[in-house]
């Protein structure tokens, strides 16, 4: 099928934090939503079946809780399916927004999915009604191409968004297509954590996922594209990430993901929006994604001394490394119950420190998370203190075979080249209790390979 994805440079109320009125509100929305509107004619004529965008990028960010009332839209949460808000507008009060998203998809001929802020009112008699009478939630909305609303996801992770509530229990949210069967819904913090992503993509064996995101890059673990490439690599399914554009706050990456391909656009240099569009295969074979343990046999552990072990601080967690030098070599690095191996050999030495890193433990800075990782990383100098340090380019070219003994059955695989680049691994899996990752040669200089776990049960 031909998706589209569209990484929007939003247009921002200058002051969010001041109350304005619904027609100013619905005035600063509406020149997104113009935006949004030609991207929609783009996208039909080059032919895409679904188009998805970003999240926040209609009203923006850094709302209080009462300066975004104005922009929120009344959404039913329950009416999905029944109700087209484009040709039934005056169904109910304060739904512009979702009409004119509706009438895009319904002109257009197209399924949309977009990202919106919507208000909900509760009883005094529920006791998680908040004080000002409503519930606002963080909201994405499936549109069919007839306008019809299919579906409404609340965000359940937040992340530091204190404009909005946590829905009282998850939402697991999908909707039917006649060109690639199911789609499922979430939004941006979302995917490092097990309700709804994670829960949602098992109990209802879904294989393409929507993914609205506002997601500030962070090198050299948590990089936009290089995660949702790993989430599609790591479930076995196809991935619509739009992400919006805002470089001077570090966000940019989007892209059309499968397992085995993918089409994104990572800028942090230039202004603008950016429309992908892209024809990839339905994935429809339940055939075993990496999550699942095989047998085999991974290369013997390194028996010669590792070199001196350091600590250092990555993503702010405190790694502790080992220095990978030489052409070749083999090196182990444990923490706490993991270990991880690595053994190596580069095409040219080049005067680039890197360093074989391990964490096992609870990420505590912005959200609170369990990682396991493994982490073989491009230090930003020659001293180890720079080891973790967030790095974009490299030409060193290292041929790899990367193992540890992970306790959790997630892990996601992060291999990032220069430039900020992706690459695809040889051979990963699970072989005798370890997950595995190899590469012959990267396209260009590595910066990163990972095997990034999430422990779930220890959050």
């Amino acid at each position: 099928y031909v998706a589209a994805v569209y990484e929007h440079e939003s247009i921002l109320s200058p002051t969010p934090a001041a109350l304005v009125e619904r027609r100013s509100a619905l005035e600063l929305m509406g020149r997104n939503l113009d935006i949004y509107e030609q991207q929609v004619l783009a996208a039909a004529r080059q032919g895409a079946q679904i188009i998805v965008f970003p999240e926040d990028g209609i009203h923006g960010f850094n709302f209080t809780r009462s300066s975004i009332y104005p922009y929120l839209d009344f959404i039913p949460h329950s009416h999905s399916g029944k109700w087209n808000p484009c040709r039934e507008p005056y169904l109910f009060n304060d739904t512009e927004v979702v009409q004119r998203l509706s009438c895009m998809a319904l002109k257009n001929k197209i399924f949309l999915v977009a990202n919106l802020g919507t208000k909900q009112p509760c009883e005094r008699s529920d006791p998680r009604c908040p004080s000002d009478g409503r519930y606002q939630f963080n909201t994405n909305v499936a549109l069919a191409a007839d306008g019809a609303l299919l579906a409404t996801y609340r965000k359940h992770n937040l992340y530091f968004e204190y404009a909005f509530d946590t829905p009282p229990e998850p939402d697991y949210a999908f909707f039917d297509t006649p060109f690639a069967g199911k789609f499922g819904m979430f939004t941006c913090f979302d995917i490092l954590f097990f309700e709804p992503a994670v829960n949602l993509i098992r109990q209802y064996n879904l294989k393409q996922i929507v993914y609205p995101t506002a997601w500030m890059n962070q090198l050299p673990l948590l990089s936009a594209v290089e995660f949702q490439q790993a989430f599609a690599t790591a479930f076995n399914v196809n991935i619509l990430a739009a992400n919006i554009h805002h470089p001077t706050l570090g966000m940019t990456g989007s892209g059309i993901y499968t397992p085995v391909k993918s089409f994104i656009y990572h800028n942090m240099e230039s202004y603008g929006g950016k429309l992908i569009v892209a024809e990839i295969p339905v994935i429809t074979a339940d055939y075993k994604t990496n999550l699942e343990k095989t047998p085999g046999s991974v290369s013997e552990k390194g028996k010669e001394q590792s070199p001196p072990s350091f600590n250092a601080e990555m993503m702010y967690d405190n790694f502790t490394f080992v220095p990978v030098w030489g052409e070749k070599g083999e090196l182990q690095v444990c923490a706490s119950t993991l270990c991880c191996y690595l053994n190596y050999r580069r095409a040219v030495l080049t005067d680039e420190l890197y360093a074989l890193g391990v964490f096992d433990g609870l990420h505590t800075v912005h959200g609170t998370y369990y990682v396991q990782a493994c982490a073989l990383v491009k230090c930003g100098g020659l001293s180890f203190s720079t080891c973790g340090q967030e790095v974009t380019d490299a030409t060193a070219l290292i041929d790899f075979q990367l193992w540890g003994n992970m306790s959790t059955p997630y892990i996601f695989p992060l291999l990032l080249a220069s430039g900020i680049t992706l690459d695809f691994a040889d051979h990963m899996g699970w072989k005798n209790n370890h997950y595995f990752l190899s590469k012959n040669r990267t396209s260009s200089g590595l910066l990163t390979a990972a095997l990034y776990g999430r422990w779930y049960e220890k959050d």
